[in-house]
């Protein structure tokens, strides 16, 4: 077979590596999720334009502080995903509220479908992420400060200030998922050997599900 041609079927080989698609564009300006529906394969029907008003492109549900009110410190995340806020679908976009209690703490999750953008609107955030060859990459937030935590990657949040704190978050998906570390991995589902591989013995993962299930 001649140069040519070898040069031309490895160009021809490449093409669908280069055009792979990502999450398609919207073809319309709006598509306000019809949730009555039910149907949620990979996205939502759109309601009949005719019936869309304005009041579809307002979400006043992150104007309310959430209750940090619990035993285990957890923060009150308040989401706008397309579940909430149905003008989201097919934009790749979406925000949340967090508010934390003094020593509140959002424990290590992942997002696997959006990068977070975070904003401390009040108090200070110890916050992270780790990348995939382990490295931590964490710092102490002021009040309108910036943090972004990479798609995908375990990400954390902690207050370390003298009263409560609020930030507001912006993902980069109408619909990004949360996956909390802990309670994916502690369940009795899973076997105590690959538990044990965090270097812990059976009875240490024993007490660890006795705790998760106790807090439930």
């Amino acid at each position: 077979m001649s140069q040519h041609h070898l040069g031309w079927l490895a160009t021809v080989g490449l093409v669908p590596m280069v055009t792979m698609p990502a999450d398609a564009d919207p073809l319309k300006d709006f598509c306000v999720a019809d949730n009555s529906t039910g149907l949620t394969i990979n996205g939502f029907p759109c309601k009949p334009a005719a019936k869309v008003t304005v009041d579809d492109f307002t979400f006043g549900g992150l104007t309310k502080a959430g209750d940090t009110n619990n035993k285990n410190m957890a923060p009150a995340v308040t989401p706008a995903s397309v579940i909430q806020f149905p003008r989201l679908n097919t934009l790749g976009i979406s925000a949340a509220r967090i508010d934390f209690a003094k020593g509140g703490i959002n424990p290590p999750h992942t997002h696997p479908r959006a990068t977070e953008i975070l904003l401390l609107a009040q108090g200070e955030l110890y916050v992270g992420f780790v990348s995939t060859n382990n490295t931590l990459f964490a710092t102490v937030l002021k009040a309108g400060e910036l943090f972004v935590f990479p798609k995908g990657l375990v990400h954390f949040q902690l207050n370390v200030g003298e009263s409560p704190a609020l930030a507001f978050a912006g993902l980069s998906s109408e619909n990004p998922g949360t996956q909390q570390v802990a309670p994916a991995l502690f369940t009795p589902d899973i076997k105590d050997e690959v538990l044990e591989g965090f270097r812990i013995n059976g009875k240490t993962v024993d007490m660890i599900l006795e705790a998760e299930f106790r807090d439930m």
